[in-house]
């Protein structure tokens, strides 16, 4: 749930040494504090666990940009020696100023623009994955126009109900997402990029959902994938060299929670291919993996400052303490849009108050601005407390607004004992900016 240099001495959170009171007076809150040895920690046991298990048909570890990416992470990402995986020209832009190798990048996105696409195309990416018909054509013809044979996979519906959130659920047949195997769109999406000789397929990809633990889902839809590798070889006399597997692995955001590890996802998933591939009688093509999440995910907490508190009489007579922190849902959505839950801690000094019932919330004129629900807290939490929430790292300051007009927050890495900024604070000015003047 916390970053392996979070320590508690005194009641009082350190990051990497540092303690809470000394990060919020450099600054401020509310912020994001990333444990950058860390995430170089997690990004290399993933890649070092697909080749462990895999060997010589080990693919790539992609980076899915869309849980957190900056400049700087692409650096590490880049550093760490494996891929990424951007779904917008946004991230692509972000992830090529970092330095990332475009023959490491893979090419995400149900709807990609023919500028998205054709700025992929000319700066060289390795794969661009397909999601429809419409795009085929697209990317065949932008392939045409720079005289270049495009490498691309197509992403496939394997028609598994992964055990997670529906709005992060991917992988069921009423999605946006991908060509459905049973209804026979991924053999129509099949034939259609054979038809063009701009286009080389390199495979199938899927990606089931997000937060997801077990393995089981994971293995039905490697199965399902090497189905459709086998009827391709026996249609076309060759066999398609490559497989990603996505990815989606859940972690813990409360105690007692588990984080589904790379030493218990690989060796399953190494299991599922090589029974399936002896099945169908295939060689095992080179398998790649998407974790963005499990690498980003338990790196990163966010600081707040208590602003209020108010006790609020409940309809069946009980109380509820409702502490109002100085972020909200402008910082993290996912508790609104989809229920995900958090933890708390007082970060500055111990407490041995008694507990009661609390709902952290935010400054946001929204009553569903609901950073944790439900969480039994000390109750002397006063204005001018510090309070952190672990594992903020994905989808928090990458889904973060500018709702009410707040500047959303800064990112700093820690390491070493030194923290520095590496996404800067927004201020009144950039907020103006973009409006245009008279």
């Amino acid at each position: 749930m916390w970053s392996k240099n979070v320590s508690f001495t005194n009641g009082e959170l350190h990051l990497s040494g540092i303690p809470a009171t000394k990060l919020a007076q450099d600054f401020g809150t509310p912020a994001f504090f990333i444990d950058e040895d860390d995430f170089r920690t997690r990004a290399s046991a993933w890649n070092n666990a697909l080749r462990d298990e895999f060997g010589s048909h080990a693919g790539t570890v992609y980076y899915a940009a869309k849980a957190f990416i900056s400049t700087a992470v692409a650096t590490w990402v880049k550093e760490c020696g494996i891929g990424i995986d951007v779904c917008t020209g946004g991230e692509l832009a972000v992830a090529l100023a970092g330095g990332i190798d475009p023959q490491k990048i893979e090419v995400h996105g149900n709807n990609k623009s023919v500028s998205e696409i054709d700025r992929a195309v000319s700066v060289g990416v390795k794969t661009i994955v397909m999601d429809s018909i419409h795009e085929i054509d697209r990317v065949a013809t932008v392939a045409r126009s720079h005289k270049k044979v495009q490498g691309v996979m197509l992403r496939l519906t394997p028609g598994i109900q992964a055990h997670t959130h529906e709005s992060i659920s991917t992988a069921h047949e009423d999605v946006k997402f991908g060509f459905s195997i049973a209804s026979g769109a991924a053999w129509a999406a099949v034939e259609k990029v054979l038809s063009h000789p701009e286009l080389e397929l390199r495979g199938f990809h899927s990606h089931i959902g997000s937060q997801i633990f077990g393995t089981d889902s994971f293995q039905l839809a490697a199965d399902r994938l090497i189905s459709l590798l086998a009827k391709y070889r026996d249609v076309y006399g060759r066999e398609l060299p490559e497989l990603d597997l996505g990815g989606g692995y859940g972690i813990a955001y409360l105690p007692g929670d588990e984080t589904l590890e790379p030493g218990e996802v690989m060796p399953a998933l190494r299991s599922a291919v090589t029974a399936s591939c002896e099945k169908h009688k295939l060689n095992i093509p080179i398998i790649s993996i998407e974790p963005g999440r499990a690498i980003v995910g338990p790196t990163t907490f966010t600081l707040y400052e208590v602003g209020t508190t108010k006790d609020v009489v409940l309809e069946d007579g009980k109380t509820r303490r409702y502490i109002s922190v100085d972020g909200g849902m402008s910082d993290n959505i996912r508790p609104s849009l989809y229920d995900a839950e958090y933890h708390a801690v007082i970060a500055h000094r111990a407490s041995s108050a008694s507990t009661v019932n609390s709902r952290v919330v935010g400054k946001h004129c929204e009553t569903g601005d609901i950073v944790i629900r439900e969480i039994n807290l000390p109750s002397d939490i006063a204005p001018g407390d510090l309070i952190a929430i672990p594992a903020t790292g994905a989808y928090g300051r990458s889904m973060a607004s500018n709702y009410n007009h707040v500047p959303r927050p800064p990112v700093v890495a820690v390491k070493d004992g030194k923290a520095r900024v590496i996404v800067r604070r927004e201020n009144e000015e950039d907020l103006l900016a973009l409006d245009v003047k008279e």
